[in-house]
């Protein structure tokens, strides 16, 4: 009878049917990934085909493309002329147009305007956003009137004078002051005066009149006048002129030049 083998002796037999896998085969240590790899191609195919319908959809589909422009905010001007400028591609997709460019356009080309918005309202309209500007002044030339904003800016020729908003009368002719300010800066400091005034008294104000910087004249309804002097102090002047007009209601002319001492006379 023979004993037992050697290998059997030190224990080493290596057990039948053994689970392990055996690193010695080609492509054994791999086995284990094939499947989530195969999962992250199909994620990657599925964001690439996302990516490629969204980018058609924006650029070569027809559901999201320019059919309609609208306009809100004009008041002098009509939403035909703004739309006319602006030139809106019609049947463009509605990602691709340049929206920055329509305003710059409309700006340019339209000096009515003082701001535009120019937003793409989906999924197929263009908006425009208008706001004119408003004039405080208007100078007379030609026969015609140039409307002036409340920060100096000519803007639109008229043929008459827009309800409620004075003349601006410049009369420095040769002033000595015209070597120091020139008309453009005249017409600033007027402008300024137009917006300290109080409301009741800037609605009764019929011509602004500037002989200097500091002689600036208002030409009041009911043939009343005002010497209001330079553009200085323009807040304080406005709240003694107030004041001046209650005190003194039937004086024909006021003098606010130094508000700390006003005057009126006249009836």
């Amino acid at each position: 009878m023979s004993g037992p083998t050697t290998a059997e002796k030190r224990g080493t037999r290596e057990p039948k049917g053994s689970s392990e896998p055996d690193s010695s085969r080609p492509g054994a240590r791999n086995e284990g990934f094939r499947a989530p790899g195969a999962r992250l191609l199909l994620i990657a195919l599925g964001l690439v085909l996302v990516v490629a319908g969204g980018i058609w959809a924006l650029f070569g589909s027809s559901w999201l493309r320019v059919e309609r422009v609208s306009t809100s905010g004009t008041r002098v001007l009509t939403p035909r002329e703004v739309e006319e400028v602006a030139a809106v591609p019609i049947g463009s997709p509605l990602v691709s147009v340049d929206t920055d460019a329509i305003e710059a356009r409309l700006l340019r080309k339209l000096p009515r305007i003082d701001t535009v918005e120019v937003f793409r309202s989906w999924p197929h309209g263009i908006g425009l956003k208008v706001t004119e500007r408003q004039p405080v002044l208007v100078v007379e030339k030609g026969g015609k009137f140039i409307e002036v904003d409340s920060v100096g800016t000519r803007f639109a020729t008229v043929d008459k004078v827009p309800s409620g908003v004075p003349k601006l009368l410049l009369k420095a002719g040769s002033a000595p002051s015209l070597r120091r300010f020139d008309e453009d800066r005249l017409l600033r400091e007027a402008v300024g005066v137009t917006g300290e005034l109080p409301e009741k008294i800037a609605r009764d104000t019929r011509v602004v009149g500037v002989t200097s910087y500091d002689s600036i004249t208002l030409e009041l309804s009911g043939g009343r006048t005002v010497f209001w002097g330079s553009g200085e102090d323009g807040a304080v002047k406005a709240r003694v002129l107030t004041t001046l007009m209650k005190a003194v209601p039937k004086a024909g002319h006021f003098d606010v030049s130094a508000p700390t001492a006003p005057a009126a006379s006249g009836s």
